[in-house]
Parts: C-alpha cells; structure tokens; sequence
C-alpha cells in the first residue's frame, strides 16, 4: 500500500482530484478536515489561539470565525507563522494517526494525503510518492476570487502566503495538469489511480 501526498496551490483542483479519487474507491485524509477539527471547541489549539488572537476570533458560542482568523494570518505573515506554530504539529499527528488506522485496513491500493501545505508543512516524509495539481497563475487567480468572492488585492495575498507552484513542482513526482476542463483532469486522475 502506497502513501500519496496530493498537493497543490490555493485554487489549483486540489479537492476536485480529492473527489475524483474518493469516487474511484480512494481513500482520502484531508488536511483542511483535520485542521477543522484540531480547533474544534474544547480543543487545545483553539484555547492557544484565542490566547494570541484575542476572543475577536471566535463566535458567541466559542467556535473559531475562521473566515476573520484568515483574514487577519494571510495579510501579515508573522501571524500567519504563529498560526501554523499552534497548528501544524497537531495536524501532523492527527494524520499520522488516521494513517495507522488505515494500514490495518484490508486491500487498499493507497492513502491520499490531501494537503496544500504539504512540502511545506514537511509531511512529504509521510509519503512515497507526491503528486501535484497544477495549473497557470492566470487561471489559479481566477478561480479563487469566483470561489471566495475576493478582489484580485485578496486573492493574490492568499496565493503569495503559500509555497509557489514553480517551488513544488521540484518536490514533485506526478504532475496533474488542471489548465483545461473536467473530463480533461478526469482523465488524468483516472489513469494514475488505475497505474497504482
């Protein structure tokens, strides 16, 4: 059984080949899950959080306002780096665990750790092999500012605040190209799933 790192930037198709995999029969951890559940209420990360952020970060009911928290971490990057400080030790162990607890499954072909933070984060040594979802910057800025309704200004801080796609293309092992239409990126998920 083989584990595969799916990664990519913001906007690139991540979570369409994440989708595409699950309907092929793959078996998918996803990382922004994982980061959700970390900062659940009662959890130890969202009382570190609002110790540093400030209770402006949660709602009435304690939950994380994680569009205000991304607001804040994605225009200023030493926040930005005291998030993924209280984060991403946690959500490397949660995964680590939710891959023992796959392994001990029966006839699986893969693990697909879908993480757009992946080189970054260093979880690349939890696999063996990554595959990257890649598009243009063009298109990439397009689909995010229709998916999260932002300004062009928003859009390419949040692109700017990740490892750029030039960068983990050299960590690559599998490159999917998203530059065209579904049936195109389809096709290729297809192929590399069944070639596994």
């Amino acid at each position: 059984m083989k584990i595969i790192g799916l990664t990519g930037g913001i906007a690139t198709g991540k979570s369409t080949v994440s989708k595409c995999l699950r309907q092929l029969g793959g078996t998918v951890i996803d990382a922004d899950i994982v980061a959700r559940e970390i900062v659940e209420k009662g959890e130890p990360a969202l009382k570190e959080i609002i110790d540093f952020f400030g209770k402006e970060v949660v709602d009435n009911n304690g939950n994380l306002k994680r569009k205000e928290l991304g607001s804040i971490v994605f225009s200023d990057p030493e926040k930005l780096q005291v998030l993924n400080n209280i984060t991403h030790r946690k959500i490397i162990k949660k995964i680590e665990d939710k891959i023992e607890y796959y392994r001990h499954l029966n006839n699986l072909k893969a693990i697909f750790i879908d993480a757009a933070l992946l080189i970054e984060m260093k979880m690349y040594i939890l696999t063996d092999e990554i595959w990257l979802v890649d598009t243009n910057r063009e298109t990439q800025l397009k689909r995010l500012m229709l998916r999260d309704n932002l300004s062009v200004e928003k859009a390419m801080d949040r692109i700017k605040a990740q490892m750029s796609l030039e960068q983990k293309r050299k960590y690559a092992d599998i490159i999917i190209n998203n530059t065209k239409d579904f049936d195109y990126l389809k096709k290729q998920v297809e192929d590399l799933y069944n070639k596994i």
